[in-house]
């Protein structure tokens, strides 16, 4: 009996002793014990753990666009609204590390007389979001008036104005395009290129005029000072979309699918995300078949994500149901019982898995065919000077530096 009260004596007093030795948010030393509760928990149980948290995160892809919207520009944001879901279906196709990647979309406009004076004429639209129906809402609301065009200050803007991830081994761009000197304005656009690719970020430059202009116009040198790729568009270029025998029904898939998201929240947010949905789905529908089938693919896609979709929620949070409060359930699930919710969350699930599986099979059919009329485009001497042959091809190079793969 003595041994048994010396060892319970040794025990009660090494307990705070190992608490002293790792103060609290420390790592304890190596071979050391931190004690938890009742739990034991050794440093390398604690770093294992912090691993697998890493290992399971998805690689991201962080997106800048800087738009000129002066008075010539027009053309260049009409190509954006329109091509913003063909450049997001190509990213959607990349994996790393066996993991799709999460997108994030960031927006900023620049160059417009609307703007106050003392920002430079620069203002942030959006922060970097994985809403992509806020992007092109973003990109409907935005308007022309001339001004002048400070590409270094906006640069410099967006390196330090958004929440850029810390992983180095994420993907982070800016894209910016105009048609003025890179060299206006108040901020050299070395300091801005050269601060930009510090923090990891490339930064891709798009002339809209002729390639000779650009190049003198040093749109060509902010790129290769960032690490990034020159182009040029013609921003009034007619965009020539290939209309495929599979648009008409990828675009009433696209309006289905609309049925199978439970957002959650206040009511006001709930309401203002579907009508939200439902708007973006007419805004490319108005800019033709070919467009809202391109808008098709993206919902039907991985990059398409709310985080206030319950059915999502659910996949990723088994308790969600629990921890949302009543009201701020989707009206068909307030005042149903836990097993009630769960049937429902999982019916819609398999709705929309169903229709996903619709779209995908009908998205790889109009690719092929896109592809091969392509081919017949290129055989009679066709240029594409649009924007998204541009940010497409520069954005697969950048991925592909980052061990990003392409399907």
């Amino acid at each position: 009996m003595p041994r048994l009260h010396a060892f319970a004596a040794a025990v009660a007093i090494s307990a705070p002793l190992a608490l002293l030795a790792s103060p609290p948010g420390s790592e304890p030393a190596s071979g050391k014990l931190r004690i938890s509760g009742t739990a034991i928990i050794t440093k390398e149980d604690a770093q294992e753990k912090k691993q697998e948290k890493k290992a399971a995160r998805a690689p991201r892809i962080d997106l800048c666009l800087l738009l000129d919207t002066s008075n010539s520009m027009d053309g260049l944001i009409n190509q954006a609204r329109a091509q913003l879901w063909k450049v997001v279906n190509d990213l959607a196709k990349c994996r790393k590390d066996g993991k799709s990647p999460e997108l994030r979309v960031a927006l900023y406009e620049y160059g417009n007389q609307g703007l106050p004076s003392d920002g430079g004429w620069v203002r942030q639209v959006l922060p970097l979001t994985d809403n992509l129906d806020d992007i092109s809402e973003k990109l409907f609301a935005l308007t022309t008036n001339g001004g002048d065009e400070y590409c270094g200050r906006v640069i410099e803007a967006a390196t330090q104005g958004l929440e850029w991830s810390k992983n180095d081994r994420d993907l982070k761009l800016i894209v910016i395009a105009g048609n003025e000197p890179f060299t206006q304005g108040p901020v050299d656009y070395k300091k801005a290129c050269g601060a930009a690719v510090a923090k990891g970020i490339v930064v891709n430059t798009i002339f809209c005029g002729p390639r000779s202009e650009g190049i003198t116009t040093q749109w060509e040198d902010g790129a290769k000072i960032a690490d990034g790729t020159y182009s040029n568009i013609d921003q009034n270029q007619q965009i020539a979309e290939i209309r495929t025998p599979f648009d008409d029904d990828l675009s009433k898939l696209s309006v289905q699918i609309n049925g199978t998201f439970l957002f959650f929240g206040r009511a006001e947010e709930r309401e203002s995300l579907s009508l939200n949905q439902a708007a973006q789905d007419s805004n490319a529908a108005g800019l033709g078949g070919a467009i809202a089938a391109d808008r098709a693919a993206t919902k039907g896609g991985r990059a398409y994500r709310f985080r206030a979709d319950l059915v999502q929620e659910v996949a990723e949070n088994e308790a969600a149901l629990k921890e949302i409060q009543d009201e701020e359930l989707p009206e068909p699930l307030q005042g149903k019982s836990e097993n009630e919710k769960k049937a429902i969350v999982k019916e819609k699930a398999a709705e929309r898995d169903a229709l996903q599986k619709k779209i995908a099979d009908l998205s790889q059919k109009r690719d092929a065919y896109i592809a091969e009329e392509r081919k017949k485009q290129v055989a009679a001497g066709e240029k594409d000077l649009s924007l998204d042959a541009a940010l497409i091809g520069a954005l697969r190079e950048q991925a592909e530096k980052k061990d990003f793969s392409f399907e």
